[in-house]
């Protein structure tokens, strides 16, 4: 039988999602799980890269569970997340260096206003 659905993983700012398609591209199931905000400043904002992992893992194996399915009936994987936020893996051990800087962080919001003052803003 050849594979017929689509799983949509949705990996955003406050939660991370997973939505089951079919051929016709209705939604056949789906999971969801929160992801906890950590404030170490005021002004910063970051994620466990882990927990990251960890949700992305159990929303998608959720949804493919609640649509009985498993992932042999998929026929790809479309991925949409944060898109700014920023990891960095130690390369020998695999595990995040720090947590995730998420986009709405503002630790760095000084430097980048020095570079567009200084004239950088198109090349950056």
């Amino acid at each position: 039988m050849a594979a017929k659905h689509v799983l949509a993983i949705d990996q955003g700012t406050t939660s991370t999602r997973a939505i089951v398609f079919d051929a016709s591209g209705r939604p056949v199931a789906s999971a969801q799980k929160e992801l906890p905000q950590i404030f170490p400043k005021p002004g910063w904002v970051e994620h466990d890269a882990e927990e990251i992992w960890a949700a992305t893992v159990e929303v998608c194996r959720g949804a493919l569970a609640r649509a009985k399915l498993d992932a042999k009936a998929l026929a790809g994987i479309g991925i949409t997340n944060q898109r700014e936020t920023t990891v960095v893996w130690d390369r020998a051990t695999g595990k995040p260096v720090h947590n995730a800087i998420v986009w709405q962080d503002r630790r760095t919001a000084a430097r980048c206003e020095a570079l567009k003052k200084a004239g950088h803003e198109p090349d950056v």
